[in-house]
């Protein structure tokens, strides 16, 4: 698979070479159980976590945006430092790599412009902090995006960032990174960097393919 390729020069060392992209340190996301989804959070409130079992704690999250564009093309968590051996893309239960054809991916669909990770916990906090606000509101709520994510995004004066971190429960570690995806509505697929002990070191979530120069 020749994508898998691209992703492994861009992202299989400690730093990116690709001029094509600028690169920013956002913060880290908090994983309290390791097991991590990458979704649309408005219109997926029930995505599967990755087959995978990642660390769990904190780990630093990057963002690397398109120069050209300034749009976000790829979301990165690093959970180590080891040497990257093998990627793969990531899977959730019931998808099988061997049954793509071609260039298919598996991945999440965005309709809203927007993607995170999260923990599988997290996600749950999400979901009860959308049924607490409805129940409270009624006629009144706007859509969890209104009520939760926006004031993230946007002030008086217009947007903020294209990027956030966002806690659902104040009481609980986990938090959600989300984000702007690349040039906005697709369906957007993930790649899971492992050292030689078959451990994941990285996740990368693409948006934007940024092809490497072969010179």
């Amino acid at each position: 698979m020749n994508h898998i390729n691209n992703i492994a020069k861009l992202f299989s060392k400690n730093f990116i070479e690709s001029p094509l992209l600028e690169t920013f340190e956002a913060g880290k996301i908090n994983l309290p159980t390791g097991k991590l989804v990458a979704c649309d959070p408005l219109i997926t409130s029930e995505m599967n976590a990755f087959k995978v079992n990642f660390p769990m704690g904190e780990f630093p999250v990057f963002v690397h945006k398109e120069r050209e564009s300034n749009c976000i093309a790829y979301v990165e968590i690093i959970f180590g430092s080891d040497e990257i051996s093998e990627w793969n893309m990531a899977t959730t239960e019931g998808q099988n790599i061997d049954e793509l054809k071609g260039e298919e991916i598996f991945g999440y669909p965005v309709q809203s412009g927007m993607g995170c990770f999260m923990d599988v916990e997290t996600q749950d906090c999400l979901n009860h902090l959308e049924k607490k606000l409805f129940h409270r509101k009624g006629a009144d709520f706007m859509g969890i995006y209104e009520e939760f994510f926006h004031q993230h995004f946007f002030d008086e004066n217009g947007a903020i960032d294209q990027y956030a971190f966002l806690k659902p429960d104040e009481e609980k570690n986990g938090n959600i990174f989300a984000f702007e995806t690349g040039y906005g509505e697709g369906f957007y697929a993930s790649y899971i960097g492992f050292g030689k002990d078959n451990q994941p070191i990285k996740i990368i979530t693409e948006f934007i393919e940024i092809q490497v120069d072969e010179s």
